[in-house]
């Protein structure tokens, strides 16, 4: 395969857009939460850590919830390059707002709102226009593809942690927030000029879609309307019977959970039973919703980056360095750094076991993925047990798990990414692709559950919190290996199943 083939001119132009967009969303990120504890007197809103973790566990999972309806939209009315433009424009606006806020509490959420929705209109299609880049059984090229657009997320992200990061520490809350609009306005430039070159005839306006009859066309409808009241009623029941309870912050995030499970639920079955889909179209949907799973149990730990990680950063890590102190906000750039460093060889990777034939099937990465993020938090164990004698630890703790939590993102977020955007029945790509995300947006909402319960002034329960992470990973890792290649012969994935005379792995 030709490097053209493996990294066609657009997926330059859609690296740098990513790398803007990633920016202003991880500058922004690693601050949030520091802000929201920090006093009001410091600019800060002054609130208690359960209510601020919770508060980044509603907003975290807004992102991406926001990326179905996102993805809905460019597939149904304006196609990708139109929703990622909007997108970009109502996050500079949002993150003006945060800029601006201050200690006012309306004006800082109202920017969240706007970030949340621009992210959800930007971020499907852009992976989409991605896939759009590759032919469908390029499977080797599309990964090694992925995973150098994914490459752009982590270049953003680590600038942004750096540049955000320092400015909001040392220079104000306001700064930090400022320097996300000025990166997403780069970005948006970008997209623009790139339309007119490498981009131009990618991410148009789609058809309308057609039933093949009336009776199919009246069975989508009928079952929408059903799958939407079913979900209404559940909700409204929950809310009624004092299930949900949405008076605090960490209630709300409750009921974010729920109705995140529900549209997903809805969705599925929606596409399922009502997308006039094929029966091997069916098959792989039920891949693509194990997977959506897995990755759901992924993101949920692999989220704590920001919550009890960026806690345990700044209250028990000693992050001295001579006469420096390294901003706690800083340690969130080891995830990106080791991405850069760290793609190059397992893209390489991939596209040598395409020549070679090896059949690593994608359950197996995914199985992978969530052993190594439970290996991550196991290695913080002794490091909590020091924390609770009141010695704080050295950050080489936080090191090692960044790596191995760096590790197992990429054999699953690149790879799913590349699947989704492959098994996808074509009608519905950019809303498949927000499906994707939805599962981002689940596990960073029981992120923000699982760290409210931290206390730093008590260390002493840490060591079970993580580990309870590690074994509520390593169980569904080693299941996913297990079933990985009956599940793949069943669904009938082109080259994922192990064939007679093939190397299986």
């Amino acid at each position: 395969m030709s490097r053209t083939g493996r990294y066609p001119p657009g997926l330059t132009a859609l690296f740098l857009v990513e790398m803007w967009e990633r920016f202003s969303y991880y500058g922004m990120r690693a601050i949030l939460v520091l802000y929201l504890i920090d006093a009001v007197a410091d600019g800060g809103l002054g609130l208690a850590t359960a209510e601020a973790v919770a508060i980044y566990g509603i907003y975290t999972s807004a992102v991406y919830i926001l990326a179905l309806p996102g993805g809905w939209v460019a597939d149904r009315f304006w196609g990708a390059r139109r929703a990622i433009l909007v997108g970009a424009v109502i996050i500079i606006v949002g993150h003006v707002l945060l800029a601006i806020a201050g200690s006012a509490v309306a004006v800082f959420m109202s920017g969240l709102a706007c970030i949340a929705i621009g992210t959800g209109l930007l971020k499907p299609n852009i992976s989409s226009m991605v896939g759009e880049l590759y032919d469908k059984d390029d499977i080797g090229g599309r990964d090694a593809g992925f995973s150098f657009f994914y490459m752009g997320i982590n270049v953003g992200a680590i600038l942004g942690g750096f540049v955000a990061g320092y400015l909001g520490e040392s220079w104000g809350w306001h700064w930090g927030f400022g320097a996300a609009a000025v990166a997403m306005l780069a970005g948006l430039l970008n997209f623009i000029h790139a339309g007119r070159g490498a981009l131009q005839g990618k991410g148009a306006r789609p058809p309308i879609h057609h039933h093949p009859d009336a009776a199919s066309a009246s069975f989508d409808h009928r079952a929408t309307a059903a799958l939407v009241g079913a979900a209404a009623v559940l909700i409204l029941g929950l809310m009624l019977s004092g299930w949900l309870n949405l008076s605090s912050a960490e209630g709300i995030a409750g009921a974010m959970g729920v109705l995140i499970a529900t549209v997903a639920i809805g969705f599925f079955l929606n596409i399922f039973l009502a997308g006039d889909l094929t029966a091997d179209e069916k098959r792989r949907m039920v891949v693509l919703g194990i997977l959506f799973l897995a990755a759901a149990v992924f993101w949920s730990r692999f989220e704590q980056a920001g919550s009890s990680l960026s806690i345990f950063a700044a209250d028990l890590t000693d992050r001295q360095i001579g006469m420096f102190e390294v901003p706690a906000s800083w340690f969130q750039n080891l995830n990106p750094a080791f991405i850069i460093l760290l793609t190059p060889l397992f893209a390489a990777f991939w596209l040598m076991a395409q020549r070679r034939g090896w059949d690593i099937s994608v359950f197996v990465k995914f199985g992978l993925a969530l052993i190594l993020v439970g290996v991550g938090f196991l290695l913080l164990v002794p490091a909590a047990k020091i924390a609770a004698t009141g010695t704080k630890v050295s950050f080489l703790f936080l090191f090692g798990t960044f790596l191995i939590h760096t590790c197992a993102e990429l054999l699953l977020s690149p790879v799913g990414l590349s699947t989704f955007s492959r098994l996808a029945p074509e009608r519905f790509v950019s809303q498949m692709m927000g499906f994707w995300f939805l599962a981002a947006s689940l596990g960073s909402l029981i992120a923000g559950l699982l760290a409210s319960g931290m206390d730093t002034s008590t260390p002493s329960s840490l060591p079970a919190l993580f580990n309870r992470l590690f074994w509520g990973s390593v169980a569904p890792g080693v299941l996913l290996i297990l079933i990985a290649r009956p599940l793949s012969r069943w669904a009938m994935l082109k080259n994922e199943a192990s064939e007679p005379g093939k190397n299986a792995r």
